[in-house]
Formats: C-alpha cells, structure tokens, sequence
C-alpha cells in the first residue's frame, strides 16, 4: 500500500434547502475511482441512508442518490479538502488542508452536521471548533467499524432522521 495524494475530486451533494451535512473524511480509493461518496461496495452508508430513508439508494445510480438525498434535505461532503493518506485508512491521513464548510453550509438551510466516523468529526472540529455545538459525531459505516452491525448503525443513525424533521 502506498500514501497517495488526495485532492477532493468530486463536489459537495447540496442544495439551498438542505438542513442536515452528513461528512465523511476523505474519499477512499474506490470513491475516487467511483468519482462519488461511499463507493467501497464493503461500506454500509448507502444501506443506512436507504433504511433511513426508505429507498434502494445501495443500488441506485449516483444522479437518483443525488435527487433521493436533496429532496430529503441531506448533504454529503467531507472534512478534508486535500491530504496524504495511506489507503483508505483514516488513520494514516497527514498534511491535511480542511474543507471549507462554513462557507459550504451558509448557502443552505443546514443546522447540524453529522460526522461519519472518528476522523471526520476530529478534523472538523481542530479546524473550524465554532461547528462544534451543531455538530454529531457517528458511528462510522466503514467496513473497518467491525463493532457496529448494520443494524446497531441504522438504530444510531436515526438522529439525522430526527434532525430534518
């Protein structure tokens, strides 16, 4: 495995409307290759958000996740806006430049943030700590979170349902 460089090479999920900022960390080599968020087949975020929301998004195209997500008020992004990374390990991340989500969430109607995962919610709070009071930290639905089954993750995840209600 080698360290690659990570610029984030796919735009926010986000329109005026939304109120809730789902946040990953960094795109793992498979959403790179994908060009979307969560594209390891082996991560349960698509599954969560389609329990969540009560819609096939696992097996949906990326226009119709961008649609069913929008239309439910959910953004997606990440913390990172560019780093070193070894893999897919969110804990080998160096040299990070932060995503700039202040100015990501004045454009919308977002009042809280949801971090999928340790690594997220670090970055986010050691580089923009005034988020800190809206902000959530989750249980992550990558495959390395070998702890949380799919269910326990969708019962945890059910706050972000509560949220845009």
């Amino acid at each position: 495995m080698q360290i690659r460089h990570v610029k984030h090479p796919f735009g926010a999920v986000i329109d005026e409307n939304c109120k809730v900022l789902i946040l990953g960390s960094v795109p793992s080599v498979k959403s790179v290759e994908g060009n979307f968020y969560y594209m390891h087949p082996k991560n349960r975020f698509w599954k969560v958000m389609s329990a969540l929301l009560g819609a096939d998004l696992y097996s949906a195209d990326i226009p119709t996740r961008i649609n069913i997500m929008t239309k439910r008020h959910i953004a997606l992004y990440d913390s990172v806006e560019e780093c070193d990374i070894l893999g897919s390990s969110d804990s080998k991340i160096t040299n990070v430049v932060p995503a700039d989500i202040p100015a990501l969430i004045a454009k919308s109607q977002i009042t809280h943030i949801f971090c999928n995962g340790a690594a997220s919610y670090g970055n986010l709070i050691k580089y923009h700590p005034e988020l800190e009071s809206i902000t959530t930290k989750l249980p992550s639905t990558s495959p390395a979170n070998a702890a949380f089954s799919l269910d326990k993750l969708i019962e945890e995840w059910q706050v972000v349902m509560n949220a845009i209600k």
